[in-house]
């Protein structure tokens, strides 16, 4: 397989380029470095074509390999023609790499097998070939066998159907075409599950969520124009047992394919057997099989979406505008256990922490923590308040609004997303960062430095945590986690970092720096002070 010529047609690029892409992915450069710093060897590619080069290197060369390894298997079996071989190696997907294996797998004990120990192997030829020479039943005669279990002329015949079934299952050509057939032609279809879940149950969940669920009680669409959410809300359904899901394939046109390709001539001997062995083949072996298929397929192209989706998001969330040179107050709300404040320097610096209880229905409760918010703004000369978007979040600005009013002062308030602000909270990362602080203080601090410099606190959080899309608990965890991840290195490096300023959470996503060395910057610059030119950082350890 010529990997370099291959992606290079799919991208419309050199097989140079690709060449020496790959080559620089292999010793272990970033993206988001190949794409800065490597440009006169790959010719400027972009960092969103080299992604999707990396991402087909990696798919083609797990092809590659599991080619090789399959055709090993079969030549270890001692089964392997060079027609088969190179039917192998000109496989395009996984799909048919396994379709060609199919029949050479080590399976569990099948009906197939069985009638094979017994002896009937030859009998399933025949009746398969249309070559008997007698009627079914009286050729079926000569494999009656008390001592293997074959009692009468028709378990013989059974026997031999089920061997034609396995074998008309393990043709790469018969299920290459039925699941194109069912693709194009089938349907997704799901209904509520008569799993037993109640009314309460299911009111239990969010009345959002149980609505988007209701849509799908009675519910079709082709399976080659279902879009991705909706393949990701019918999963999540099934997965909770409110949803019975299933792939309607062609059925009538898929057996009408079948008997025109084994059945070659009209034998009223033979053509009801074969037809049997086809139907049973086809419910038992292959739809089944087609349809996990066809359904992985679907649900993996529907997270790759959602990714992109997901990844589009963060990067506007990332991108935010920072606002410089202000004091700011963040307000993280909350009901029964306060409202969480933090005021910050226009560095970043925590000038303050405490907690007022300015959402109760209690007046008293409300003026005081009014009080104690003025003392602050006052006192540290705050000029913007962030309130994150939270629970208690319009009662709070009820109350912002009115100390504002009553301060008399140009002091301004903006509304910010605080997702992954109690993540963040409870993490190591913050737990290094304020050792002596409890969450709420950290969560407090996060709301009003996000609004300082989105990309330098929303780093510290985990992508998957930062709420930017739907059906993310649902995914490959590993596979989100490393398309946003790529993400955040984008931004980071289409921005940059000050090198005085950046945290270590921020410093690691720079092209060229790994974890170990963004936390040997930070220690040099805690304990010989601010860098001055960049030779400096050849000091640092491991860099």
């Amino acid at each position: 397989m010529d990997i370099s010529k291959i992606i290079a047609e799919e991208l419309s690029i050199k097989p140079e380029q690709v060449e020496a892409t790959v080559k620089l992915i292999d010793e272990g450069n970033t993206i988001p470095f190949i794409a800065r710093y490597r440009k006169e060897a790959t010719g400027a590619l972009n960092d969103e074509v080299l992604r999707k080069l990396d991402e087909r290197l990696t798919y083609l060369r797990g092809l590659s390999d599991r080619q090789e390894a399959v055709i090993k298997s079969i030549e270890e079996q001692g089964k392997l023609t060079d027609e088969l071989k190179e039917k192998i190696l000109a496989a395009k997907t996984m799909v048919e790499v396994e379709d060609l294996y199919m029949p050479y797998k080590q399976k569990r004990r099948t009906r197939a097998m069985v009638a094979i120990e017994k002896g009937l192997e030859p009998l399933a030829d025949a009746i398969y070939s249309q070559s008997l020479e007698a009627a079914v039943l009286e050729e079926a005669a000569k494999y009656i066998d008390a001592e293997k279990k074959v009692e009468t002329a028709q378990d013989a015949v059974d026997g031999a159907k089920d061997i034609i079934a396995e074998k008309i299952s393990d043709n790469a050509e018969f299920r290459g075409h039925i699941r194109d057939l069912t693709f194009n032609e089938g349907l997704v279809v799901s209904s509520r599950s008569n799993a037993k879940i109640t009314e309460k149950d299911i009111a239990a969940k969010e009345e959002e969520q149980k609505k988007v669920y209701e849509m799908y009680y009675e519910f079709t669409e082709p399976v080659k124009s279902i879009v991705g959410y909706r393949v990701l809300a019918i999963n999540r359904g099934e997965n909770e047992k409110i949803l019975t899901v299933k792939i309607e394939a062609p059925v009538d046109e898929i057996i009408s394919y079948l008997e025109k390709s084994i059945i070659k001539k009209k034998d009223e001997n033979t053509d009801i057997i074969i037809s049997e062995a086809v139907k049973d083949g086809y419910d038992r072996l292959i739809a089944p099989s087609i349809e996990r298929d066809i359904r992985s397929e679907l649900t993996e192209k529907a997270e790759d979406g959602a990714i992109g989706v997901f990844g589009k998001n963060l990067a506007q969330l990332l991108m935010q505008p920072p606002i410089e040179g202000q004091v700011v107050l963040g307000w993280d709300p909350g009901i029964r256990t306060g409202c969480k404040i933090a005021v910050v320097d226009a560095t970043g610096k925590v000038l303050d922490t405490t907690v007022v209880y300015a959402t109760t229905n209690k007046p008293e409760m409300v003026n005081k923590s009014k009080e104690i918010i003025k003392k602050l703004i006052l006192k540290d000369k705050v000029t913007l308040i962030s309130l994150g978007n939270g629970t208690a979040s319009r009662e709070s600005e009820k109350v912002i609004v009115e100390i504002i009013k009553e301060l008399g002062l140009p002091v301004k308030y903006i509304i910010v997303n605080e997702a992954g602000a109690s993540v963040y909270s409870a993490s190591k990362a913050a737990t290094e960062e304020f050792p002596n602080f409890d969450v709420g203080q950290r969560s407090a601090t996060s709301m009003a430095r996000r609004l300082q410099d989105p990309l330098a606190e929303l780093v510290k959080i985990e992508p998957q945590s930062m709420g930017v899309g739907q059906y993310q608990h649902d995914m490959d965890k590993k596979k989100l986690s490393e398309a946003l991840a790529g993400v955040v290195e984008d931004c980071v490096n289409k921005v940059g970092v000050n090198l005085n300023t950046a945290s270590a959470s921020l410093l690691e996503y720079v092209s060229g720096i790994s974890k170990a060395v963004a936390k040997n910057i930070v220690t040099y610059r805690e304990e010989n002070g601010k860098f001055t030119n960049r030779k400096q950082l050849l000091k640092v350890p491991k860099l």
